[in-house]
């Protein structure tokens, strides 16, 4: 009975030894392709930033790498869906994705900054760092095009899959990432008409979403983060894709995004921002608190 399973199982063996080197070579080139590509749009967005970083020195105005970050992972999701080999649709709708967010984005940051003051976070750290402000704003702006390559790691994914058809979680990514995308312009539209009325100079905003949440932009903005990442997860290693919005979140909460704006809100409309702080939620849209 024994040399009968025995049997099938050593005619087997040859198929699954072939199968397993396969599915290694495929690992390979796959690692190659990645690698290959990832240089490439290390070359792109690193002297897109190096350019950027020479224009902030002639205008006196490092917020010009906002809409920098912003379109460098629209170029380099561009860059690989174009030199990628998956397949087409997949490497090209993430592509998409990520050049109608990119655009989107930058123009709106380029339209805040066009004729307008450096931000308060920019003139904070040239306070800090007191010397060798040009060198330390090269190493800032570089610093931005890393996390441009790091962060573009869902797109690099998609656009090495070679399955020949979307799946229903990518579909799904795609769903949620009209969702995000959606909610973070009504955000940013609020807010813009808010800073054009000239009656609201020196208040808080609390118009539409901002009602709900102090920073809905931030919480779609990272929404379009998930999304992405939901897309990738049909790729291979598409579960490495999940860290981009951990990433994301640790950003927005520790480092660039909700500290420096809440910080520079409390300097300029103080005992305002902080009752709205009081009563507001930080970053998920919910009911206001009540103070007794």
């Amino acid at each position: 009975m024994s040399s009968s399973i025995a049997r099938p199982r050593a005619h087997l063996q040859p198929f699954l030894n072939g199968a397993t080197k396969r599915l290694r070579w495929a690992d390979s080139r796959m690692v190659i392709a990645a690698l290959h590509l990832v240089l490439l749009g290390a070359a792109l967005v690193g002297s897109m930033m190096f350019l950027l970083w020479l224009i902030h020195l002639r205008i006196g105005n490092a917020s010009i790498v906002d809409p920098g970050w912003a379109l460098g992972l629209a170029l380099l999701a561009v860059a690989y869906a174009a030199m990628g080999s998956g397949y087409f649709w997949r490497r090209w709708l993430i592509a998409g994705m990520a050049a109608v967010w990119g655009v989107r984005l930058g123009i709106h940051l380029l339209v805040r900054i066009v004729g307008k003051p450096e931000e308060g976070r920019y003139q904070e750290l040239r306070r800090q760092w007191k010397d060798h402000i040009a060198l330390k704003f090269l190493v800032f702006f570089e610093f931005q095009a890393l996390l441009d390559l790091f962060l573009s790691l869902p797109f690099l994914l998609a656009a090495l899959n070679p399955r020949p058809s979307l799946s229903a979680i990518e579909y799904a990514g795609f769903a949620l990432w009209l969702l995000a995308l959606a909610g973070e312009a009504v955000a940013d539209a609020q807010l813009a008409a808010f800073k054009r009325d000239s009656s609201s100079h020196g208040q808080v905003c609390q118009r539409g979403l901002w009602n709900y949440s102090r920073h809905p932009n931030y919480f779609f903005e990272w929404l379009i983060w998930v999304a992405w990442a939901l897309f990738a997860l049909a790729s291979p290693y598409g579960w490495t894709a999940v860290l981009c919005p951990a990433l994301m979140f640790y950003f927005l909460f520790r480092v660039t995004g909700i500290p420096a704006t809440e910080a520079q809100a409390l300097r300029s409309r103080g005992e305002a921002y902080r009752r709205y702080q009081q009563t507001t939620s930080a970053f998920v849209p919910w009911f206001k608190k009540s103070l007794v």
